[in-house]
């Protein structure tokens, strides 16, 4: 345990009300070094709890623990085995997932999926990469994987003013590895791909669009080919869209490996691509968009918006009578609520009407935080074309 870290009346405030976060405008005095676990005490010197301490991020502290529970590394090994013995529970049917969900789990900044028989982590604040031996050594005693990838290599970590980096913590990580979700199995490359390898976040929303799945099949923003290689056994025409050719690469290899060869990559805009469609008077039976986060802050929120009602719309139009689109965002500062209004104008402006056929988010093994918004950052609406 290393000093402690004085906060206002607002921040203890927000403390008590569950939140595990306090701003830098309620620090008050810092008597402690960044990257340590620090007491923090509210304006009249009662402890409130103790927290990760971070001296160059807009957010310096994250709660561990309140009221005068300390948190050291036993509390660390606790809440990984329960985090561990959580997801056991949930008798995913994969081999890919998320074995740590940072706050979510009562372990801010700190982020581990599973990929077979290795691992990947990210330590995304100050304390929490100091801590990254220990958290090795606890995950190689209660996992035993073959090997401990850090994927440290998150932008987010510049604001902490941490460096930008990928390494082998444990064991060996080969360049590839092939995981399976459900009846689908991916080759993942755990260095460059994406967050620390695949969008492990989606995979029971494909499960459930592939309760819909018929006909011809659109999908947008396809990245490795997730959605479609999934719904393409229930689609005998099949295209994937995305702009980047290196994940055209993936569609077809993931494709080809899975026994749906009728899936067409292709290389476009997303944008362009909706319209050129539209134009040409193409109709889906199954469209899918799952697109990057547009909204990184919240001065990029307006446009936004205008992107997500832009998409839908033209899928809206795309999409024949009866058939579903499953639409999704994941830019947390776009909330619930916004997203289905855009998806109202959406319905509106295109003359579609579209009926609410399954509200989703997040897979089970990224559980939300109540009272924390920041956890809740996937939404998904499974619509259908009223006829």
């Amino acid at each position: 345990m290393a000093g402690t870290v004085v906060i206002s009346a607002r921040g203890e405030q927000r403390v008590r009300g569950g939140h595990p976060w306090i701003y830098r405008a309620d620090v008050v005095d810092v008597r402690a070094d960044g990257g340590t676990i620090v007491q923090v005490l509210g304006p009249r010197r009662r402890t409130v709890g103790y927290a990760l301490f971070s001296d160059r991020s807009q957010i310096p502290l994250r709660m561990l623990t309140r009221g005068e529970t300390a948190a050291d590394l036993a509390l660390f090994r606790t809440r990984l085995q329960s985090a561990l013995a959580y997801r056991a529970a949930l008798g995913l049917d994969a081999t890919a997932y998320r074995l740590v969900h940072a706050e979510a789990d009562l372990l801010p900044s700190l982020v581990v999926d599973r990929y077979g028989d290795h691992l990947v982590v990210q330590a995304l604040s100050q304390a929490i990469d100091r801590l990254l031996p220990e958290i090795t050594r606890m995950l190689v005693e209660l996992v035993g994987p073959a090997g401990i990838l850090a994927r440290n290599d998150a932008k987010v970590r510049t604001l902490e003013g941490l460096e930008q980096k990928v390494e082998v913590l444990h064991g060996e990580v080969p360049a590839t590895v092939v995981v399976r979700e459900g009846p689908v199995e991916y080759e993942v490359d755990l260095r460059r791909g994406q967050k620390t390898g695949l969008f492990l976040d989606q995979r029971e929303n494909r499960e459930a669009a592939a309760r819909y799945a018929r006909g011809r099949l659109l999908d947008g923003f396809s990245y490795s080919g997730g959605f479609a290689v999934r719904l393409a056994r229930q689609c005998p025409e099949a295209v994937a869209i995305d702009i980047s050719p290196d994940a055209v690469a993936r569609i077809r290899a993931n494709a080809e490996r899975n026994g749906v060869p009728h899936v067409e990559a292709r290389e476009a805009n997303v944008f362009d691509e909706l319209r050129r469609l539209e134009r040409a008077g193409e109709r889906y039976d199954t469209i899918v968009l799952d697109p990057p986060a547009f909204a990184k802050n919240k001065a990029s929120v307006p446009n936004a918006l205008a992107g997500y009602k832009e998409i839908n719309l033209r899928a809206m139009r795309l999409l024949t009578p009866g058939g579903h689109l499953v639409t999704c965002s994941c830019s947390y500062n776009v909330d619930e609520a916004m997203f289905a209004a855009v998806l109202h104008e959406a319905s509106v402006d295109s003359h579609t009407p579209v009926a609410i056929v399954e509200k989703r988010m997040q897979g089970r093994d990224h559980p939300v935080l109540v009272g924390v918004p920041e956890t809740y950052y996937l939404k998904c609406f499974i619509l259908r074309r009223v006829e």
